[in-house]
């Protein structure tokens, strides 16, 4: 059977091969390796409490501290750095 009296041909391929579950970063890889060799699983880190006191001091001094500055700054300086933002913000390009 040649020509248009021939069967087509078809070739299957299996599955694709599952991908390593290694990373690619070779640290990560040396101590999964490591891991996997020892058997042993790495311990949780603990999370991290702020302190609610500690908080509440920098939020209480982010809230005031804009306005203790513009009332310390000479009308000239506050005029200065008004136009030295607004130069600014025009300055940059419009991404459009």
């Amino acid at each position: 059977m040649t020509g248009a009296d021939a069967p087509p041909v078809t070739a299957t391929l299996g599955p694709m091969a599952k991908q390593s579950k290694k990373p690619a970063d070779l640290n990560r890889l040396a101590a999964a390796i490591v891991g996997d060799a020892t058997d042993e699983t790495p311990q949780e880190r603990p999370v991290h409490q702020k302190n609610a006191a500690a908080v509440e001091l920098g939020r209480a001094g982010g809230l005031k501290g804009g306005k203790a500055r513009a009332d310390k700054l000479t009308p000239e300086q506050r005029s200065e750095a008004a136009r030295k933002a607004a130069s600014a913000r025009w300055a940059k390009p419009k991404n459009s």
